[in-house]
C-alpha cells in the first residue's frame, strides 16, 4: 500500500461510467472531532530527532513529531519548536487545515464563448495593428 491512501480506496481513478455529470467526483465530507485528545487516539504518534540548525538542544532530543491520521493516511511532521508538545500540537493543526481543504467542493467549470461584441471587437482591434503595420513598410523613403 502506497503511503498517504486509506486502504479502502482504490489504487486508481474511478471508472468513466461512474462519474456523474460535469466530470468532478463528489467529495464525501471527512469529520474529525473536536477535541485535540480524541484526534490524537485516531493518530499514530512517532517522535524523531529533528534536523537542521538547534545545536545541541535539536541534535539530542527526539522533539520533532510525525503524525498519521489512520482514517484518512494524512500525515504530517514538524520540527519547528524545541518543544515535542508544542510540535505535537502543530501537527495537529496541520490535519485540521488539510482535511478543511479536502472537504472544500470544487464548482465544476462551465465552459464558456465569446460573445459576438467580443470577437468583432478583437477583429477590429487585428485591422487597425495590421493597417498600422502595413503603413510602416509602404513609405517611400526617396
Amino acid at each position: 500500500m502506497r503511503p498517504g491512501r486509506s486502504p479502502g480506496l482504490p489504487a486508481g481513478p474511478p471508472p468513466e461510467s461512474i462519474l456523474p455529470p460535469g466530470n468532478y467526483l463528489p467529495v464525501m465530507s471527512i469529520r474529525l472531532p473536536d477535541d485535540d485528545d480524541a484526534l490524537l487516539a485516531e493518530c499514530d504518534f512517532e517522535a524523531f530527532r529533528a534536523s537542521g540548525k538547534g545545536g545541541q538542544h535539536v541534535n539530542k532530543t527526539d522533539s520533532a513529531v510525525r503524525l498519521r491520521h489512520r482514517p484518512t493516511g494524512i500525515t504530517v511532521t514538524s520540527q519547528e519548536s524545541r518543544s515535542q508538545w508544542q510540535n505535537r500540537s502543530i501537527c495537529l493543526q496541520k490535519i485540521r487545515e488539510k482535511v478543511a481543504k479536502l472537504n472544500v467542493v470544487a464548482k465544476p467549470r462551465k465552459p464558456t464563448k465569446k460573445t459576438w461584441s467580443s470577437r468583432l471587437n478583437n477583429l477590429a482591434e487585428k485591422r487597425q495593428h495590421s493597417e498600422k503595420k502595413r503603413n510602416r513598410s509602404a513609405r517611400d523613403w526617396e
